[in-house]
This record gives C-alpha cells, sequence and structure tokens, in this order.
C-alpha cells in the first residue's frame, strides 16, 4: 500500500536541508540491473539440486548477500552444503549471463549525468564482478579507481565496514554521505557507518528498505538527482511513495 510522503519536496518554495558531500552507489540493483539475471541463474542451479524457489523467494533469501554468506544459507535450505565447483559454474554461468543481458539500471545514466556530487561505489561484490558489469554497461569510466569491495575489508554488509572505507578513501565524514541502497542488508550497513540511506525500490518492498533503516525510499532514478539537491532529510522514516 502506498505510504503518504508529506515532506518538502524540492522546488515547492521550502529550504533545502544541509548537503551531502558524497554519493556512495550500491553496484547490482542500483546501477546495473543484474540481480534478476544472476537470481535467475542461481535459481536454475539449485533447482538442479533439488530445490525449488521463485525470483521472489531468490530476492528475499539471498539479494545483498556475499557468496560465502549465500553457501551458508543453501546449507540451511538443503540441509547440506552445496556440492564442489558450485561457486565455480555459478561464475561461469553468471558471467555468461551477464555478458549476454545485463544494461544499467533505468534512469541512472541520466541521473548520473545531472549529479554534480562526488561519487564512488561500495558494494559486497567482488571488484571482477563490478569491472566486468559496470564495463558492459558504459559506467566503468564514471568510476574507475573509485570502487570498493567486501574483499577489501574485514566483514562485508551488514556491517558497515565497506561504507567506512569509502567514505575514509574520500576523506569524507560518513555523516556526510548520502547512500544509495536497494536491500535491507545494505541499508542496514549505510545506518550502521552512521550514514543517510535512501532506499531504492524497483524489485524489495518499500517497508523492507524502511524497517531496515532507510531515511527515505524512492522507486524512479530520474528523482535522485533532485532528492540530492534537496540535502539532508529532516525526518529518519519517509517515502516517496
Amino acid at each position: 500500500m502506498p505510504v503518504p510522503d508529506h515532506r518538502p519536496h524540492p522546488g515547492d518554495g521550502h529550504a533545502a536541508g544541509e548537503p551531502f558531500q558524497l554519493l556512495i552507489l550500491d553496484c547490482d540493483g542500483v546501477l546495473v540491473d543484474s540481480e534478476r539475471i544472476t537470481n535467475r541463474v542461481f535459481a536454475e542451479m539449485l533447482g538442479e539440486l533439488g530445490l525449488s524457489l521463485s525470483l521472489a523467494d531468490m530476492f528475499e533469501y539471498f539479494v545483498g548477500l556475499t557468496m560465502t554468506q549465500c553457501l551458508e544459507r543453501i546449507t540451511d535450505l538443503l540441509g547440506h552444503p552445496a556440492p564442489p565447483g558450485f561457486v565455480a559454474a555459478y561464475d561461469r554461468r553468471t558471467r555468461a549471463a551477464l555478458e549476454r543481458e545485463v544494461q544499467p539500471v533505468p534512469g541512472i545514466v541520466e541521473a548520473l549525468d545531472r549529479i554534480t556530487l562526488p561519487c564512488c561505489v561500495a558494494s559486497n561484490g567482488e571488484q571482477a564482478k563490478m569491472r566486468a558489469t559496470l564495463g558492459a554497461t558504459g559506467l566503468w569510466p564514471r568510476f574507475r579507481g573509485r570502487t570498493f569491495s567486501a574483499e577489501d575489508v574485514p566483514r562485508p554488509k551488514p556491517a558497515p565496514d565497506v561504507y567506512l572505507l569509502a567514505a575514509e578513501r574520500s576523506d569524507t565524514d560518513p555523516a556526510d554521505c548520502l547512500v544509495i541502497e536497494d536491500t535491507p542488508t545494505g541499508v542496514a550497513a549505510a545506518v550502521a557507518a552512521g550514514m543517510t540511506v535512501f532506499g531504492y525500490a524497483a524489485s524489495m518492498p518499500s517497508h523492507r528498505l524502511l524497517a531496515a533503516g532507510a531515511h527515505a525510499v524512492f522507486e524512479d532514478m530520474r528523482e535522485l538527482p533532485a532528492r540530492i539537491a534537496a540535502g539532508k532529510p529532516a525526518s529518519s522514516q519517509t517515502s516517496s511513495r
């Protein structure tokens, strides 16, 4: 059910909040429309192991997790570990599918063209995967040298480590960072880092992002430049829906 938004919006005559100094974007599902592709392949492979899951189930159980976390969940669901070679086969099959199919998230290219705030990427995905998906979608030149992975820190999301690393390397106070996330896991990580986080709810229900601590939720990337220009939100739980 839509959640009314009674906040003042940019351009309605109200003053903007304090400005952000750094925009940190998750990769999968925020910059590249990869989640449906990788989870379809993942579901096919789990089906071959006798575990039948819908795409909605995949988003519920696996989106936002590292491969190590996914393997732990597979063990819980199957009652035994995935067979040897599962991860290597998954990597091959998803790489081939992404090369054929991955596209930028709708509206993100236009949004990035209008955003003047310094930007970087912080993901639970591997650096190699980010290079591949950002490269295939033409986004890599925008972020070369400014991608941060769970590989680079002791703990993956929902721990705040990768976001804190991004802020540190960008010489920015976490309180001045805006994070765009599309999963509860990522939202929780950004909140734990002391950052403002806006949930992108194209695939994940808004209420789950808000429950994880998102300060605002939106569904159209074309809104992002105006939301950044509006500055830090006054309230901690608002939604555009």
